[in-house]
């Protein structure tokens, strides 16, 4: 949760931002990013292993907003992207001593020879995508590890070996922050018997050599729908400006504001997600994506059948729900105000369009 005043401390959030989560997943860090961002930011969250993606892809989804972009890349694929983003934070693979209290099984994995390992990688992740840092850009490293090689030796080794300026940062007294400054860095740990929390460690630098972001001459421009297709499009999304672009049978939509990085992104990287699938058109109908009903960009014009909680629980064990008097068709489920998906009312029964990898299992 520093990671907010980081960011606040560093970086004019009022402004349209480009903002790479590297190591994203489970997405706590990503939710975060992103509710601090303004409509015309942009968030990449990336993922390398490819078994962690899909929970990133999936608390993404459920957080429901639209400037967002899910890839899967090493951290050295973004040095094709010189000098693009404004804030890369590396929440870095470590050691996990931070975590003794929460994960005593952690304390059977932890060794000095894996502190080493854990270190190497470290600095290796922090060369590969510092290029992709523009000039006077923002990278804000972090680890859950109490071992000074993992935390201020690395500050170190950026002071020295990178054109890198130390940021401090302001902690109110009574967070028991412990700061540290080493060879023009600033480091916080939060120790656990200090805070209300686990032990992390968390230092900001800013960029000063680098450049502007120039994009290449030639890009693939993303399959526009055709305006015939946008206007049956239109009615399941609330007003403003979209990008309606085509992604093999799918029709994802993107903030008009950032619609601009799709290409560039799809030039150097792997995209998993980008903005919100909205779902497939057939010939008769718009067949709707569980992601348009969770996000923020669905209309509020859309019928809701609101459900009481036992019957909003019957629902996510994807189960028949009565549909009462709803309309024919597809129809929003919520539960205080929130949607929770899509059902499609039939005469005198519905179908459950709950997704069903994330159905409540037990009763």
């Amino acid at each position: 949760m520093f990671l907010e005043q980081a960011l606040k401390q560093t970086v004019d959030l009022s402004r349209p931002l480009r903002v790479l989560d590297l190591c994203a997943a489970p997405g706590g860090k990503s939710t975060l990013i992103q509710s601090l961002l303004g409509a015309d930011s942009l968030l990449v969250s990336n993922e390398v292993i490819r078994g962690r993606v899909h929970i990133l892809q999936e608390n993404m989804v459920k957080w429901g907003a639209a400037n967002t972009v899910i890839t899967s890349n090493d951290p050295q694929d973004f040095r094709r992207l010189e000098n693009y983003f404004d804030v890369i934070i590396v929440d870095a693979p470590c050691s996990g001593s931070g975590l003794f209290r929460r994960e005593p099984e952690a304390i059977g994995e932890w060794s000095p020879d894996n502190v080493r390992l854990c270190q190497l990688r470290q600095q290796r992740i922090l060369s590969d995508v510092w290029p992709a840092l523009r000039q006077d850009g923002i990278l804000i490293y972090s680890t859950c590890s109490y071992s000074r090689e993992e935390d201020e030796d690395i500050l170190t080794w950026m002071m020295e070996g990178m054109d890198a300026e130390g940021c401090r940062l302001k902690a109110a007294e009574e967070w028991n922050i412990v700061e540290t400054f080493i060879n023009g860095g600033f480091g916080y740990r939060c120790w656990p018997d200090r805070v209300a929390g686990e032990g992390f460690f968390i230092a900001a630098v800013r960029k000063k050599d680098g450049g502007e972001y120039a994009a290449p001459r030639k890009l693939a421009l993303p399959e526009r729908v055709t305006k015939q297709e946008e206007q049956r499009i239109r009615p399941w999304v609330r007003e403003g400006g979209w990008l309606f672009f085509r992604h093999q049978e799918q029709i994802n939509a993107l903030p008009e504001p950032v619609a601009g990085a799709l290409p560039i992104l799809q030039s150097a990287l792997y995209l998993k997600r980008a903005g919100v699938p909205l779902g497939v058109l057939s010939a008769k109908e718009l067949i709707p994506e569980h992601d348009l009903a969770v996000s923020t960009l669905v209309s509020p014009s859309l019928p809701v059948l609101s459900l009481p909680k036992e019957e909003a629980l019957v629902y996510l064990r994807k189960e028949e729900i009565a549909p009462g008097d709803s309309p024919l068709g597809w129809t929003l489920v919520a539960y205080e105000g929130l949607n929770l998906g899509w059902i499609k009312v039939l005469p005198r029964r519905s179908n459950n369009y709950y997704p069903k990898e994330w159905r409540i299992l037990k009763r």
